[in-house]
């Protein structure tokens, strides 16, 4: 219970953040829970003059207006509760779409080592399923809190009226009740976290079988597919079970504790009764109040496991908040408009871990205006050269200088607009033709992108469309060929018109026809440009100016095609002449 308090203590400042545009809905939904709560107290005030007067005497007179009064205080309770709900659900919603968009803008700006770290499934439950946990259980539990808190504390005004020797006993009897919950919390943490990280693996299933559907298809992946995801199943069902284990006899603890404490006032009570020191209405209005408090104590038990669950939530989102990327821009930051000299890698080194090298410093110059093809063994470091570029990973040490300034001086969004990329595999999105070529940049005139379009060899496919540029291409582009998504992708690259573009084995998932039309919009492309190529087909890149070549993250062969395959040592012939058979 501490944990909790503290958790909320620690997080206070957010959660006001986030309340405070609504927090006039959120008093309300507050204040509609005090006479909800206090009502119950009424209830049972009004069953001592009913048992004493009507059941005890045989005075009829109060017969009519107790049960009226019952009837009515419940309509208005149940009024209440209704506004008290439909209040709770708009502000929690409110506020669960405001920390969804901020935890998506926070999302959006993530480095590439963070989405390498993690899965489609771990990102979907943190960033979404989290944010509900957290708001509606939290909000649930605030209105229920606060429901139990003037219900308890009316109800104890009524304990204390009809008797106090009894109500001492009753608030002794709570206090013991409520001390395993001090205690449990240590003992769920873990496996609470685990249970998270499960239900990630669970998303992260389905969407591996609807994105790897055809590869599941074609390899007879179905009995791999379903061991795993019931691995999965047996994990999340093992869990559930140790959390029931280290939380179930809460709830039954909470009766047998409730039920001594019944007895033994029952006990007492008939000692009272006897010795005229409490009356028979009295008792029965007592021992209602007390069963309308400890019901909400039984009920803890229950509901622990979930207000945990939505603590627990609401410490990872704000801990997704505060996780800023590490690529960022410099205080001192500078725009980067045009580039008149070019490139230049300065004793470069990178690693993913600490313990192996994929570049190991990397000295190179790339004149503006020329093509420089990188090329080399799987696995040699050319798409990672490449990538510290735009800066989707920085360098460990060395230096990357574009007209002479570090890239880390230059501001994050300058430094990209100044380049195009053009995947191997590149993502379209879902939507129609055109609006993965323009990707929202709505000042592109209608004759920009036709010529983009024809620069990119896709007008006579465009043509063939009934729709034309508006046609749906499904999820991911899945109702178009490689071919024609990688001139969408060209297309995209000629509408950004960057003075630098990076082609990253851009044709290597091609057939040879596809390849053809794709590299004649490449060259279309390449045209009074700076050109960064990773190439697979070492035929594409004769006329590179510049062929880099690279083995084990270093740079051990530089020149023209001309000029490397006249060493007939050299690792570039040996590619070339390997690809030739």
């Amino acid at each position: 219970m501490r944990k909790s308090k503290n958790y909320i203590a620690r997080n206070y400042e957010k959660i006001s953040h986030y309340l405070k545009p609504y927090w006039g809905r959120a008093l309300a939904s507050v204040l509609f829970t005090i006479p909800v709560g206090l009502i119950d107290a009424l209830i049972a005030w009004a069953l001592k003059p009913y048992m004493d007067v009507v059941l005890v005497q045989k005075n009829l007179s109060l017969s009519i207006y107790v049960p009226i009064l019952i009837i009515g205080v419940s309509l208005f309770q149940g009024i209440f509760l209704y506004f008290s709900n439909y209040l709770n659900t708009w502000v929690g919603t409110r506020i669960s779409n405001d920390l969804k968009y901020d935890l998506f803008q926070n999302l959006l700006r993530q480095d590439a080592a963070f989405f390498d770290k993690n899965t489609s499934g771990t990102i979907q439950m943190r960033f979404n399923t989290d944010v509900d946990t957290a708001c509606n259980g939290l909000l649930t539990h605030l209105k229920m809190f606060m429901m139990r808190f003037f219900s308890s504390i009316s109800l104890l005004i009524v304990l204390v009226i009809n008797s106090w020797q009894l109500a001492i006993i009753a608030i002794g009897i709570l206090l013991f009740a409520l001390f395993p919950f001090t205690k449990i919390r240590k003992y769920i943490d873990g496996i609470m976290d685990k249970t998270v990280f499960s239900g990630a693996e669970i998303a992260t299933h389905f969407s591996e079988s609807f994105q790897g559907n055809r590869v599941i298809a074609s390899y007879n992946l179905f009995e791999y597919q379903k061991d795993r995801f019931l691995n999965t199943l047996k994990n999340i069902f093992y869990l559930g079970i140790k959390m029931v284990q280290r939380t179930g006899l809460l709830s039954p603890l909470m009766h047998f504790l409730i039920s001594i404490g019944v007895a033994l006032i029952t006990w007492i009570g008939s000692y009272l009764i006897l010795h005229n020191q409490l009356t028979a209405g009295g008792f029965v209005s007592f021992v209602t109040a007390l069963l309308l408090i400890y019901h909400p104590i039984k009920a803890m038990g229950n509901d622990f496991g979930p207000s945990q669950a939505a603590l627990m939530a609401l410490e990872r989102v704000f801990r997704l908040l505060d996780l800023a990327p590490q690529i960022k821009d410099e205080k001192d930051a500078r725009e980067l408009s045009t580039i008149k000299k070019g490139i230049e890698y300065k004793n470069v080194s990178f690693s993913y871990k600490k313990d192996r090298k994929v570049l190991d410093k990397i000295s190179l110059k790339i004149d503006v205006g020329t093509k420089v093809a990188f090329v080399g063994n799987s696995g040699g470091g050319k798409s990672t050269l490449i990538s510290l570029l735009p800066r989707f990973y920085e360098a460990t040490s060395g230096k990357i200088l574009i007209d002479g300034v570090d890239v880390k001086n230059i501001k994050l969004n300058s430094l990209r607009d100044q380049i195009a990329v053009v995947f191997q595999d590149n993502f379209l999105f879902s939507g129609t033709i055109r609006e993965n070529i323009l990707l929202g940049n709505e000042k592109i005139s209608d004759e920009q992108l036709r010529t983009a379009i024809e620069s990119a060899c896709l007008s006579e496919f465009v043509e063939t469309l009934e729709n034309g540029l508006d046609t749906q291409i499904g999820e991911r582009g899945v109702l178009l060929s490689g071919g024609q998504k990688q001139r969408i992708a060209i297309a995209r690259a000629f509408i950004k018109n960057a003075p630098i573009v990076i082609l990253d084995e851009a044709t290597s998932a091609l057939d040879n026809k596809s390849e053809q039309v794709v590299q004649k919009a490449i060259e279309n492309l390449m045209n009074n440009r700076t050109v960064l190529i990773i190439a697979h087909r070492l035929s594409t890149i004769k006329n590179a100016d510049k062929i880099v070549v690279l083995n084990n993250g270093k740079i051990v062969e530089i020149g023209t095609h001309d000029e490397l395959i006249k060493n007939k040592n050299g690792n570039y012939w040996a590619l070339y002449n390997a690809q030739k058979k």
